[in-house]
């Protein structure tokens, strides 16, 4: 991605390397058990942080933060973070203008291993996340690693994809999407129909991702050939149905929370080749 000489958000916050943790968290349950809890949040339809609080017999109130800063100036990574965050909050601070309102930008959270959350305990097993209590991504940069050798989804645009689909969650967030959604899923008649719901707020998050996607393309002209299908590789890797399939050899559709590898694609696809936000509307689709 051309982003060499552009901004960086003022809004990272760097809580790497401050002693903080979880006692017997993450860093002590190691690779196996951090996999596990993926996977039984993909088979359960349970949020794997609450796998990793059980598996370490810990909770949110064990864990400790590390101080706040800002990210050094040579940590390439963060610095490459940073600037794709401050591209979504010049694309979203736009639409969100010409539709007469003001677009109130999130925080983005380095962390590593832990750290406290006003949604709980966030963990790295948990892969970046968005928390609408403090209106905060959190990510710890091990991900990309994952992404990139486990998920065989490696790139810049790839990497900036995964910030895009969390600043889409804020951007739900704001519209009072995201609330409409979790009054329904606690009203649902079963986890399957709940399931369903949380399915059209990712894909609709990935299209809002794939809005940005567009502004990037066409309007800042930030992206290199064959950069776009790094996204959409990165969207098929995480689909619901390719990990489950990696997991046991076969999916089951009603435990799906974020959507297929089609889906994903699909919407993302849809935000990258309109840029429109109406375009975005999943819980209208009549197929996803």
């Amino acid at each position: 991605m051309r982003l060499d000489d552009e901004r960086e958000s003022e809004n990272v916050e760097d809580r790497r390397g401050g002693g903080g943790g979880l006692p017997g968290g993450v860093g002590g349950l190691g690779i196996g058990a951090t996999v596990l809890a993926l996977v039984a949040s993909y088979f359960l339809g349970v949020n794997p942080a609450t796998v990793m609080n059980l598996m370490s017999h810990t909770g949110p109130a064990t864990v400790q933060q590390a101080p706040a800063h800002k990210p050094p100036a040579d940590d390439q990574m963060a610095r490459f973070v940073s600037k794709v965050l401050a591209d979504t909050e010049d694309t979203w601070g736009e639409i969100f203008q010409k539709g007469g309102k003001t677009y109130q930008k999130p925080k983005l959270v380095l962390f590593t291993g832990s750290t406290p959350t006003a949604c709980g305990a966030g963990r790295t097993a948990m892969g970046p996340f968005y928390c609408p209590a403090d209106r905060k991504v959190y990510i710890d940069l091990a991900f990309y690693r994952e992404l990139e050798k486990r998920f065989h989804a490696p790139g810049q645009f790839a990497e900036a994809y995964v910030i895009a689909h969390e600043v889409g969650h804020h951007v739900q967030n704001l519209l009072g999407v995201s609330d409409k959604v979790h009054a329904l899923e606690a009203k649902a008649g079963s986890k399957a129909q709940a399931n369903a719901y949380s399915v059209r707020l990712e894909l609709q998050a990935d299209c809002f991702a794939g809005v940005w996607g567009y502004r990037a393309e066409h309007v800042g002209h930030r992206l290199e050939p064959g950069e776009v299908e790094q996204a959409l590789t990165a969207a098929s890797a995480i689909g619901d149905d390719t990990l489950q399939k990696e997991a046991r050899g076969y999916a089951v559709p009603d435990s799906f929370t974020h959507g297929s590898s089609e889906q994903r694609v699909r919407w993302f696809k849809r935000g990258m080749e309109t840029g429109d936000v109406k375009q975005c509307n999943t819980f209208k689709a009549a197929n996803l």
